[in-house]
């Protein structure tokens, strides 16, 4: 008769545990229902994006930009209440995924930073214009990487995975890699907000499913687009201090001011990973396709082809995360060099800033 006052026990505090539990989640959910029907605030390049695009609810949706770049008017299914703070909740993450201009921090980006080790990494550093970079006149920029274009691809081969990937999974494969963090369930509110942002670019610039647009990806550089003297890590480094040094460090680690990230890091624990497409020995054409694209800002296309790769190719070799495929040794090789080479290359920056220059014959 003892046993019994003694298993009511175990039983009662297992129920207990597991009703905690469940209240928790509970809560929880009952947190997260209240901020999908809050009001969002955007930042200020979302606002001005979303506004230009004329996203309010109601039955029909009629994009003035291809009102304004075709002199056509469209008749699309317009969008609830619900679809437009999804779709505002997505520019905010692509354009603040850290969650430094939200009110309420990382919480109103779904709490983003906890899929990712950076905490420099921000989806429009790659997907640049969050998302949909446009010159003066309305063009859309070939190799900004643009949502809307990577959107309407649907279903993508990708060779740097030999797999057909959907848009989700694409999305996760970012914050694995680009962001060196971890895989979000592919229906986070994270996943679905910022899909549900690419979507709705996808209708107000006019692009059709399965078509590709010269906007979506990088414009990759093959060596066969230089004149073939050879990526050259001397000159990667001299063209990289002229050029991008002034932004993104002497030792490519960022810039970050009062706690914000300015300009991130290339290298470095806060940087990509070597599984990233972004890293130049593992694929060879990404990386300087963008930078001579997209970079430097204010003076993009002045850069030639074999400057890109030199560049992208010095930085290749600067210690970063090893990622997932790495394996353990070149993952403790990684975060020795990241702790040792910053303070010796600053050591060395130092001494050379103290060099007297030789007198002209």
């Amino acid at each position: 008769m003892a046993a019994l006052p003694a298993k009511l026990l175990r039983v009662a505090l297992i129920v207990s545990v597991l009703g905690g539990l469940y209240w928790l989640a509970l809560d929880k959910h009952a947190e997260r229902d209240a901020l999908r029907q809050a009001s969002v605030e955007l930042t200020a390049a979302c606002s001005a994006k979303l506004q230009g695009y004329a996203l309010t609810p109601g039955e029909l949706y009629r994009s003035p930009y291809l009102l304004k770049t075709t002199g056509r008017s469209s008749r699309l299914r317009g969008y609830s209440e619900e679809d437009v703070r999804a779709i505002q909740r997505g520019c905010n993450i692509v354009d603040d995924t850290q969650g430094q201009l939200a009110r309420g921090g990382a919480r109103e980006r779904w709490n983003a930073t906890r899929y990712s080790r950076s905490s420099h990494a921000s989806c429009d550093q790659c997907h640049q214009g969050v998302g949909d970079k446009q010159d003066a006149a309305g063009n859309r920029l070939v190799g900004s990487n643009g949502l809307a274009a990577s959107w309407v691809m649907a279903d993508m081969y990708d060779r740097f995975t030999g797999l057909l990937l959907p848009y989700e999974l694409r999305q996760m494969q970012c914050y694995i890699n680009s962001s060196n963090g971890f895989k979000p369930n592919a229906a986070e509110d994270l996943i679905r907000d910022v899909t549900a942002y690419s979507r709705f670019l996808a209708a107000a610039l006019d692009l059709k499913v399965g078509n590709h647009y010269p906007e979506q990806g990088m414009d990759e550089i093959p060596a066969s687009a230089t004149l073939r003297r050879g990526d050259d890590y001397v000159r990667g480094a001299h063209v990289y201090r002229q050029r991008c040094a002034t932004c993104h460090g002497l030792q490519a680690l960022g810039t970050v001011v009062q706690g914000r990230v300015l300009y991130p890091a290339l290298a470095g624990p806060e940087s990509f990973s070597l599984d990233s497409r972004m890293n130049f020995a593992r694929m060879n054409t990404v990386m300087p396709g963008f930078i001579c694209r997209n970079m430097p800002l204010g003076e993009e296309g002045s850069l030639d082809n074999q400057q890109c790769r030199d560049i992208a190719y010095y930085l290749s070799t600067l210690p970063r995360p090893a990622g997932d495929k790495q394996g353990p040794l070149a993952a403790a090789w990684q975060q020795l060099m990241m702790t040792v080479m910053p303070p010796l290359t600053q050591y060395a920056d130092s001494l050379g800033s103290n060099d007297t220059p030789l007198a002209p014959d």
